[in-house]
């Protein structure tokens, strides 16, 4: 659908800003009922902010759809479980993202804390760029760059319902999707318009909260998850499943004897990650650095002690990095 402009479509964008009025940024009891845009996208975290100003930058009136827009963003400016960027694999992909004239790495080299290149030590094919980030810092640098994108409207609305014109005779299969789309959202049961809708709903679709063995719906802690969606695309023929993402734990700074724990510094200099920039935002004398710790055989045994108290870490299989051993073993057993 999109035909991405490259590193020249925020340049060409910049060009044209004069020409396109600034988005409206409205919430449910008092929105603005715009008819019809080209693009809808429901959910603003990190895929969702891509695909919205991704599809803006093609010329498209483009609406992004998000539960709060004070967390636009995010596991990415809201930055529920990890507050770092990069690493071997992601790094990479923020790289590629960048190529697209993405929002991420931009966005990462005005607010990160600690920048350095991982695996140093190894060949250039394994180098991964990392940094950790302020939280608050991201999330206003990403809200900053969202609000002020030409052709696009921020609006505050769970979406319930997709529903959908009669598909065209050429459009086989199950999941037969095609024509006009109307999104009707929860909090008014207002309409909107639309020809293409993109769904990055991360952990909200009927998502589940985890805390010890107890279990209850939600989409982040203090979010209400995305019910009537799922039903939706259910109906459409659509498989919905759910992964378990995993949020590291909060160790209280004052705890921790920071003098036998190895420090890492960050990088002098210190690369980004768009290619956008020659430098980060901040100075490596600036920077906050890392502490690497280890666990031992008295974590382990902690740890294996109280595997009953805790569902989440029983549900194993349901993670994409914990499935991979479990293929692995099928595969090696034929």
């Amino acid at each position: 659908m999109f035909s991405f402009r490259g590193c020249g479509g925020r340049v060409a964008a910049s060009f044209t800003k004069r020409q396109f009025p600034l988005p409206r940024l409205s919430n449910d009891s008092a929105a603005p009922r715009t008819p019809h845009f080209d693009v809808i996208v429901i959910g603003g975290g990190h895929a969702g902010t891509e695909a919205a100003t991704a599809a803006a930058r093609c010329g498209s009136q483009t609406l992004l759809l998000t539960h709060r827009v004070d967390t636009i963003d995010f596991d990415g400016g809201q930055m529920s479980c990890n507050p770092s960027f990069g690493g071997i694999g992601k790094g990479h992909l923020m790289r590629e993202v960048d190529a697209l004239d993405g929002l991420c790495s931009r966005i990462c080299d005005q607010s990160g804390v600690h920048y350095k290149v991982l695996n140093r030590c190894k060949g250039p094919a394994v180098w991964g760029l990392r940094a950790q980030i302020d939280r608050k810092l991201y999330k206003q640098n990403m809200q900053k760059e969202i609000l002020s994108t030409p052709l696009l409207t921020v609006q505050e609305g769970a979406v319930e319902d997709l529903i959908l014109t009669e598909p065209e005779p050429e459009h086989t299969g199950k999941c037969r999707v095609s024509g006009v789309v109307l999104v009707l959202t929860l909090m008014d049961g207002s309409t909107v318009y639309s020809e293409s809708v993109i769904l990055t709903t991360g952990t909200f679709l009927r998502g589940m909260i985890v805390i010890g063995l107890e279990m209850h719906p939600a989409g982040r802690l203090g979010d209400q998850p995305s019910i009537g969606l799922a039903q939706t695309l259910e109906k459409l023929g659509f498989v919905v499943g759910r992964l378990k993402t995993g949020t590291p734990p909060r160790i209280a700074k004052e705890s921790i004897n920071f003098s036998i724990l190895n420090k890492q510094t960050p990088d002098n200099p210190s690369l980004p990650f768009s290619f956008m920039n020659e430098t980060v935002w901040i100075k490596p004398e600036d920077q906050l650095p890392c502490y690497l710790t280890h666990t031992n055989p008295r974590v382990d045994e902690i740890v294996l002690k109280n595997l009953h108290l805790n569902s989440h870490v029983k549900e194993t299989i349901r993670g994409p990095r914990s499935m991979a051993p479990l293929v692995m073993r099928k595969l090696q057993l034929k």
